[in-house]
């Protein structure tokens, strides 16, 4: 068993999110420095143009838990949860994203569960969205799980928990975030959904409308149901898998 030197990688994409930033530090460090004995925090730049890149870099010299890599260019969600999956040392993996939406305090929720399984879901209560997101979600959620014969309730909520060996066997294509439950199980992780608290934006603006959410989730969910039906599976005979 691979000998990991933090316990909890905590992990947010950022595109142009400048004052959530400095509060969602805060609230990250409060709420896990009194539950785990050694933490990251891995902010991933995916591009941003409005002053978050520049802060950002304050905040790992402010802070000696905060690290912080930049993209070039804006390569999209997907793309920044690879890039700091690859880049987390932690045993544990936490998600969530940059807009504050989620709480961090809640991470202790999810924690209580993941030494019985190997990924732990948010599912976000009393949801604080606009009508349109609620229904574009619930519609998005329901397509996914019917076509994947899948029960997640809340495949779109940020705040997950992993163990380090489920991000680092992803092999991640754009638009894959959205099935990060789906492609665990694929590789035969178990998964389980946990309460978690939603709240409204107070700063920035939503990156997603009906028109990425629906069309681009209905696409990628035709790949997920693709590669589940093309799925090889096959047992030695002898072995015990």
């Amino acid at each position: 068993m691979k000998d990991y030197q933090v316990e909890l990688s905590v992990v947010a994409p950022v595109y142009n999110e400048y004052g959530n930033l400095v509060p969602l530090t805060k609230k990250i460090i409060e709420a896990i420095s009194n539950e785990v004995e050694s933490f990251e925090i891995i902010y991933i730049d995916d591009g941003s143009v409005d002053g978050s890149s520049d802060l950002l870099d304050q905040l790992a010299v402010e802070y000696e838990v905060v690290k912080v890599y930049h993209f070039t260019e804006n390569n999209g969600q997907t793309a920044a949860f690879a890039a700091a999956f690859d880049k987390a040392e932690g045993r544990l993996v936490a998600t969530l994203d940059a807009d504050l939406q989620v709480d961090p305090a809640d991470i202790s929720k999810l924690l209580t569960k993941i030494e019985e399984y190997d990924l732990v879901c948010g599912v976000r209560v009393d949801r604080e969205d606009t009508i349109i997101k609620k229904i574009s979600s619930k519609v998005g959620n329901g397509v996914r799980n019917w076509l994947t014969a899948e029960e997640i309730v809340d495949t779109g909520c940020p705040l997950k928990l992993f163990r380090n060996e489920v991000v680092k066997d992803y092999n991640l294509f754009e638009g894959m975030h959205r099935f990060f439950p789906t492609l665990a199980k694929m590789k035969g992780y178990s998964v389980v959904e946990v309460p978690v608290n939603h709240y409204p934006r107070h700063e920035g603006k939503s990156k997603y409308g009906i028109s990425n959410r629906l069309w681009a989730g209905l696409k990628d969910t035709l790949a997920v149901r693709w590669m589940q039906r093309r799925q090889i599976n096959y047992q030695i005979k002898g072995e015990d898998n």
